[in-house]
């Protein structure tokens, strides 16, 4: 017995056999004529339903973009930007203010800075001799002394500082800010997270989507891969050229989108459909972007040769085309918390990292500012929270999470501005105490994003960034 001829029957598609025709015909017929205008027609149509089409924020922003100088590990505040002359006048000795419960059993005393401090720019701010470069930028600089967290724990203070939550189950920051106001670029990811060597503690959790659909999860690179063709992995087809890529994608996305419209609404298939044709824009797009010879020596050298000043020059090339959001961590030898050095030396540690990333961090701020972007790009420095005031040994300092420091600049935030303070010697925030869900409320609000408004519901519950916590810090704000 003969087996019968298979006939496919369109209307499983939800199509008649002759509509199917028409789209097909009509879809492929026109490969060729989109192609040679440079912009693919059905493309076209797919941004159109792209989860990462450009959004309203909910008021006038006073940025576009962010990018995030993170220094995981813990940097001691009292030895960079919190400059306190009382810890030498007390060295060795232990006065009552300092007793604080976490450090009652510490045996040793107040422990001077190793390092000098000067005063700097117009505002006079002190700054230790280990950011001289960025020193010199300090009249761009707005300073909150006054941060506190959770918990003295890196992993769990680290997911707080990029989470707002302790436990690595809720979206990070950048993955709320693209879920909130969409991409402005179309081969990009809207979100990219970079390092010179080892991801922060947590990982992927720290530039994850989490709940949110996938389309709004950041993109990992590590620096040390630094040839253009291969920073992200698996990203080039060398079996297909790039029509016959196109050709598929575009059959894919069709086939994908009359499922979507039988379906009405499958954010999934959304998240699939967007990431295909992101995948498909990158492997043309990440090479340009990452490949720095094509720019001048000048500005080469204005960077320097170490990677973090690298990944500062990659960050400003990726905000300049679009990208949302760029997460910059600190890494040196493949450690990822690279700021824990402080434990047993602040001279050696705290010196080698500030020399690994300060000239790339003033020459990013000067070169924004050159370009004119930097009075719509925050700019964020800081680690997930600092360090004690005493000795631990002879050369360290534990962790401190009752008071330490960040910086921001450009954004429409005050230059040249200090808010909040800790202590006479830096233990504990006193004045305006600031915690880190304050400052995600600024950095949304500072984006056109009311924090108690970004919210998305999963398992029966609106989430935010910022939980039920938050208060934007009106008064750094220019």
């Amino acid at each position: 017995m003969k087996n019968k001829p298979f006939k496919f029957d369109p209307s499983v598609l939800g199509i008649s056999r002759r509509e199917m025709l028409s789209r097909f015909g009509a879809g492929f017929g026109t490969l060729g004529l989109s192609s040679m205008l440079g912009q693919d027609k059905a493309v076209a149509g797919n941004r159109t339903n792209s989860p990462l089409l450009p959004k309203a924020p909910h008021f006038a922003p006073r940025a576009k973009r962010i990018i995030q100088l993170f220094m995981p590990g813990g940097p001691s505040q009292v030895d960079t930007f919190d400059y306190k002359p009382a810890l030498a006048k007390y060295s060795g000795q232990r006065p009552e203010l300092v007793d604080r419960k976490s450090l009652r059993n510490t045996k040793n005393g107040l422990m001077k800075s190793p390092f000098g401090f000067k005063q700097y720019g117009e505002s006079g701010k002190w700054v230790s001799d280990i950011f001289p470069k960025v020193a010199s930028k300090v009249d761009e600089l707005c300073f909150i002394h006054s941060m506190h967290t959770d918990i003295p724990e890196h992993a769990g203070a680290i997911l707080m500082f990029n989470l707002g939550h302790i436990q690595a189950v809720r979206p990070s920051l950048g993955s709320w800010l693209v879920y909130g106001l969409g991409a402005e670029t179309d081969n990009l990811p809207g979100f990219v997270a970079l390092s010179p060597h080892a991801q922060a503690r947590g990982k992927a959790a720290n530039y994850g989507n989490s709940f949110l659909p996938g389309a709004y999860s950041g993109c990992y690179v590590n620096i040390n891969s630094m040839h253009p063709d291969r920073i992200v992995a698996d990203l080039k087809n060398q079996y297909l050229q790039r029509s016959s890529q196109r050709q598929q994608a575009d059959l894919l996305t069709e086939l994908n989108n009359i499922d979507l419209r039988n379906q009405q609404q499958d954010a999934g298939l959304e998240s699939n459909i967007a990431a295909m044709e992101m995948a498909f824009r990158m492997q043309f797009a990440v090479p340009d972007v990452f490949d720095v010879t094509r720019e001048t020596q000048n500005t080469l050298d204005l960077y320097g040769p170490t990677q973090y000043g690298k990944g500062c020059l990659l960050a400003r090339r990726m905000v300049e085309r679009g990208v949302r959001m760029v997460q910059l961590s600190l890494s040196i030898d493949g450690y990822d918390i690279a700021w824990d050095t402080g434990h047993g030396d602040i001279v050696g540690g705290h010196k080698r990292l500030a020399d690994a990333c300060d000239q790339g961090i003033a020459a990013l701020l000067q070169d924004l500012k050159q370009r004119g972007m930097l009075e719509d790009t925050l700019v964020m420095w800081g680690g997930e929270f600092g360090r004690a005031p005493t000795s631990e040994g002879q050369k360290g300092r534990d962790h401190d999470h009752y008071g330490f420091t960040i910086w921001m600049a450009g954004g429409g935030v005050k230059q040249g501005f200090s808010y909040g303070a800790t202590d006479d010697f830096g233990l504990t925030a006193v004045e305006n105490r600031a915690h880190v869900h304050d400052l995600h409320a600024t950095m949304l609000h500072i984006m056109g994003l009311d924090h108690e408004k970004l919210t998305y519901r999963y398992s029966g519950r609106d989430f935010r960034l910022t939980d039920v916590h938050g208060k934007v810090i009106h008064d750094i704000l220019a």
